[in-house]
């Protein structure tokens, strides 16, 4: 029986890519799944059953260019249930006003500062969009040091949110309207249902000389958690399964995937000079913090371990 909440994918979402095999197979309504799902949903919010009827979680791995994909995912009837429903909203602001701390804003700071430097521009000449800005912090830091800021989002408690505090919120059709110096996707390109199309579509609002940033979960050892499946293993924990949540995290990319979905779209990879991310990077405290500053820009330039991207339109060249 087919499930009246779900949608079907038969290619690749990142690079259309119908070739593809199955690398696991569970019931959305049946354990582990449900059980994960019940725990996961419990706590922020509520879950209803009878949405997960006759749907199956379906991992898929490209032949191309190796993204894993949900096949089975939920429509746009379910994802809005999902999102505004399922995931409450305020218990959602609540969690980040009480858990945002000061290295959440020193993050957000030292990114737009790095952007701004490589752009060579004064914060006034430059116009920039946060693609699914949440409660819309990002794009609030982009205004504070005077840049032009606009985003865009779902969520209708979120976007009240944002107007509220002055930020200017787009509408998805009117994108190509507009042309912009930096478009930020910061964890958006797991959830999206069309991500080639998504970019595709980013792409014709981006300034001849604009960028675009990628940041998507990263687990650089996804075979062995795969393998493992450990429903139980906790977020952020080395067995952690939450880079291919059910419903949520519907495209998992190995860095390779965005490479080539980008490349399609017609734009290429660039870096930001690791001179400038040291020059800008604002916590130094403690030694922890201090290694992982000094490491970071070489994972990102030299070995290139994390799925955090900036592209640029190949006709710039």
């Amino acid at each position: 029986m087919n499930s009246l909440y779900f949608n079907i994918r038969k290619k690749c979402p990142a690079c259309a890519s119908t070739t593809s095999k199955t690398i696991y197979k569970q019931p959305f309504d049946q354990p582990p799944i449900r059980d994960y799902l019940i725990d996961f949903y419990s706590s922020r919010g509520r879950i209803e059953l009878s949405y997960l009827e006759n749907g199956n979680y379906i991992l898929e791995e490209c032949d191309h260019c190796k993204l894993i994909f949900q096949k089975e995912i939920p429509n746009d009837q379910f994802m809005e249930r999902l999102y505004e429903y399922w995931l409450d909203p305020q218990k959602r602001f609540e969690h980040h006003r009480k858990n945002d701390g000061l290295d959440h804003y020193l993050y957000y700071a030292q990114e737009i500062m790095q952007v701004m430097t490589y752009l060579k521009k004064q914060p006034v000449d430059l116009k920039f969009f946060d693609f699914g800005m949440g409660w819309g912090k990002w794009s609030m830091m982009a205004k504070a040091f005077g840049c032009d800021s606009y985003g865009s989002e779902l969520s209708r408690e979120r976007i009240k949110y944002a107007e509220s505090n002055g930020l200017k919120v787009i509408e998805w059709n009117n994108l190509p309207d507009y042309q912009f110096n930096f478009i930020n996707t910061e964890q958006v390109f797991e959830h999206l249902a069309e991500p080639f199309e998504t970019l595709e579509h980013l792409k014709r609002a981006l300034a001849p000389d604009g960028i675009i940033k990628i940041s998507v979960p990263t687990a650089n050892n996804i075979d062995q958690r795969l393998r493992l499946m450990n429903w139980k293993a906790k977020k952020g924990s080395k067995h952690s399964l939450n880079p291919v949540a059910p419903l949520e995290h519907i495209n998992f990319y190995r860095r390779k995937s965005i490479i080539k979905m980008a490349d399609k779209a017609g734009l290429k990879e660039i870096l930001i000079p690791i001179r400038k991310q040291y020059q800008y990077m604002c916590d130094w405290s403690g030694i922890k913090r201090i290694g992982q500053n000094l490491l970071k820009p070489i994972s990102l330039n030299l070995l290139k371990k994390q799925n955090y991207l900036f592209f640029r339109k190949t006709s710039f060249d």
